[in-house]
């Protein structure tokens, strides 16, 4: 009670100098509530950020049958898509997706690419200006049927509408028919997400095949029909339904694939179907279904004949495969909380010594790592496929890079590189590929929470690698020099995929950076992890939306996050923290004194940047209390107890604009450090300058705000108080020579 007493006494001075500065400022309402900017619950998506209890989506089943011809580098494909209308709406029409239209002729990709360019081209600049010259790339869509008739239909670039004969009715289903072909796109003179990679040495072809079919559209309670065009930069809004795909390819062809294999007598050697057996049962190392050796005398015979492989899959998205006679396929279990998915890599000889050794781990670690912060892993496995080019994700197989040198040697750059893109994609397959937000509108859902669990698997990785892993993404302070650069060269996280500015910091980075914060800083990890949690359960196989997210994490934490929410993800604000000004006080000496206002106290602005190195006198209130504080009241004792301790006011002035919890470390004359956290609601009366008195019962030296860089503060010459002389980058750069 006696701290509770003078604790009030000294809380009137400080509201009084807070009050004083508020007069000043400007309310950018930065701790206002979301309501306004979220859209209105309903009986699809709560409040509380959980489906409601007429949440619906549509189901869309495939059943195809597709050859990939290696002399012309072609897929052809027959498909037959049963469409379910689980919504309460009437459909006329439907919308299927054509993405390798970006690559035709009439693309609105390349007319609607703008940037600034050098003096040179290099190669792939040149093809991204001309549109990929001589290749004739986009779907040649044959024909639309249902029940063996024509259905009109509509080709918009990357759409094609689907006239149905019949109005699909709430609860109905139906079945139609494509038949298409296209030609594959080289990857390294292209680029893209799938594609070939040709290696003229031996005259072979490792190729990554997705996006390969026409995919249906998203058809969802908030959005509608997602149909906005496919540009290049935001990626695919899909529906979950089962697939039975069979893929016909040269006989000497190996192929990973999305979903179960089907046929591995059809397809596989004895020995091949007996290690792959072994390898179920292996949960310290990867057993080899396909040796080195084995791959590199398979990439000699090209057999003129075919194989059909076929795979089985429910409850995904979408589907993809690699194919190359040059694989070579290692494996092993996983044991995640009692079933035991497997592990996967396929790479080229190109790929080794560091694939073999990496890969295939890292793929377990991942999956162990995600399914302790989300859900357990669902199918049956992952996989890691090489390729030289840049990584992309897709159900259960992901395309990675990382390449030695062709002496086999590779640099911590590379290794890192790759493992980090390993963990990356094949964390894609919670994100989006489970917890199934629409990318073609927020990249961030998919890519930013993906990445922020990618952060939390490097550190797991440290541990069962025993190695330092040198995370490029996810610590406060890497995401610094993007958040300090020109507010006009960046956008707020909160933006459409084609609109972003800085893809890899806005879409990646940043939303991974806030995360870890507000982990780390404002929730504390145990109500972080829960809620991250809870709203990867509620959302696992369904369509989120960001205010799903947003107030799930606060309706399973109890902590209100608006201000978090405005300030990381709505504005391009960044945290600076200046500790503008330090005072120290003790009470004045003579009895009863009451004084209103500190003696002597200087305006801020003739700041010495100096703790004042004799004490300002700091006068006792006599307070008036009523009821049951009379009686407990001793005066006396309270001022005896004061007047031994050491009173500082500090100003914090919020020059950023992205307000933050107040982490500070006092240093004593007697060298003992303190830390202490303010919450960043210290800042709700005023969101540009805050004044607090801290009671001490040691003479303080100095004050520094975050010093062990949590919050991602942009400059820290100003985080301390007195200033510490830093020295410029030229002198350190003398230093080190």
């Amino acid at each position: 009670m006696l701290k509770q007493l003078f604790l009030i006494a000294t809380l009137a001075l400080a509201i009084g100098w807070n009050a004083s500065a508020q007069a000043d400022t400007e309310w950018k309402q930065k701790f206002e509530q979301l309501g306004p900017m979220l859209p209105t619950p309903n009986t699809y998506r709560t409040a509380s950020g959980a489906p409601g209890k007429d949440y619906w989506q549509m189901q869309a089943d495939y059943k195809m049958a597709v050859t990939l011809d290696d002399s012309k580098q072609q897929i052809t494909g027959k498909e037959t898509i049963t469409y379910y209308n689980n919504s309460p709406d009437p459909l006329d029409y439907l919308w299927v997706q054509l993405d390798q239209n970006m690559r035709a002729d009439d693309s609105d990709t390349p007319l609607a690419n703008a940037r600034k360019y050098r003096d040179t081209l290099n190669v792939k600049d040149y093809y991204g200006l001309a549109n990929s010259p001589g290749f004739e790339g986009g779907f040649n869509v044959h024909y639309v049927k249902s029940a063996g008739a024509d259905l009109k239909y509509k080709i918009n670039k990357t759409m094609m509408r689907v006239d149905l004969t019949k109005t699909l009715q709430p609860g109905e289903k139906v079945s139609f028919d494509i038949e298409w072909d296209y030609f594959i796109n080289d990857r390294m003179t292209d680029g893209g997400r799938s594609g070939l990679e040709y290696f003229p040495e031996e005259d072979n072809y490792l190729y990554t095949i997705a996006q390969f079919f026409p995919r249906m559209a998203v058809y969802s309670d908030n959005e509608g029909w997602q149909n906005k065009q496919f540009l290049g930069s935001g990626e695919f809004a899909l529906s979950f339904g089962s697939y039975e795909v069979a893929i016909t390819v040269p006989s000497d062809f190996v192929i990973g694939s999305t979903g179960t294999l089907q046929n591995p007598k059809d397809v596989l050697t004895k020995e091949q179907q007996k290690r792959l057996a072994q390898a179920k049962k292996s949960f310290d190392k990867p057993v080899f279904i396909v040796t080195e050796e084995e791959a590199i005398a398979n990439e000699k015979t090209k057999d003129s004949g075919t194989k059909t492989w076929v795979f089985q899959a429910d409850s995904i998205r979408d589907f993809a495969f690699a194919a190359s006679r040059k694989f070579i396929w290692d494996a092993m279990a996983v044991d995640i909380n009692g079933k035991t998915p497997l592990a996967m890599s396929y790479y080229p000889k190109e790929g080794n010594p560091l694939w073999e050794e990496y890969s295939t781990r890292v793929v377990a670690q991942t999956l162990e790592t995600y399914s302790k912060y989300t859900i357990d892993y669902p199918y049956s496995k992952a996989i890691s496929v090489h390729t030289a080019s840049i990584g992309m994700e897709y159900p259960m197989i992901c395309f990675n890079y990382g390449r030695p040198n062709e002496d086999g040697t590779y640099s911590d750059r590379t290794k890192y590189g790759m493992i980090g893109v390993i963990i990356h994609e094949v964390g894609h397959n919670f994100f989006p590929m489970i917890i199934n937000s629409d990318e073609r509108q927020w990249t961030w859902m998919d890519e930013g929470l993906n990445t922020f669990v990618q952060y939390l698997t490097e550190k797991d990785f440290e541990v069962t690698f025993n190695e330092p892993f040198p995370s490029r993404r996810g610590p406060a302070d890497k995401i610094v020099p993007y958040m300090s650069g020109e507010r006009g060269l960046f956008r707020p996280i909160m933006t459409n995929s084609e609109q972003i500015l800085q893809f890899g910091n806005n879409a990646y980075a940043k939303p991974a950076t806030a995360l870890n914060v507000l982990r780390e800083v404002v929730m504390g990890p145990e109500l972080f992890d829960y809620a991250f949690k809870k709203y990867a359960e509620r959302w696992a196989f369904k369509n989120p939306s960001p205010a799903d997210f947003f107030r799930t994490m606060e309706d399973a934490s109890a902590v209100d996050l608006d201000w978090f929410w405005r300030g990381w993800f709505y504005s391009t604000d960044a945290v600076d923290v200046n500790v503008a000004n330090v005072e120290w006080y003790r009470m004045a000496s003579e009895d009863n004194q009451l004084e209103s206002k500190i003696k002597n106290s200087k305006d801020l602005s003739n700041s010495t940047s100096q703790i004042n190195q004799t004490p300002k006198p700091l006068g006792f209130e006599d307070v008036k209390y009523r009821g049951e504080f009379k009686n407990t009241l001793d005066e006396e004792s309270l001022k005896a107890e004061m007047s031994d301790k050491n009173f500082y006011k500090v100003t914090f002035k919020n020059e950023g604009g992205l307000v933050t919890p107040l982490l500070i470390e006092w240093t004593y004359d007697d060298g003992s450090k303190e830390f202490e956290k303010l919450p960043a609601e210290i800042w709700r009366k005023n969101e540009q300058e805050v004044t607090k008195m801290f009671i001490k019962d040691k003479k303080v030296v100095s004050v520094s705000y975050d010093p062990f860089k949590e919050t991602a503060d942009v400059n820290e010459e100003d985080n301390v108080f007195p200033r510490v002389d830093e020295p410029s980058r030229f002198e350190k750069f003398k230093g080190k020579k």
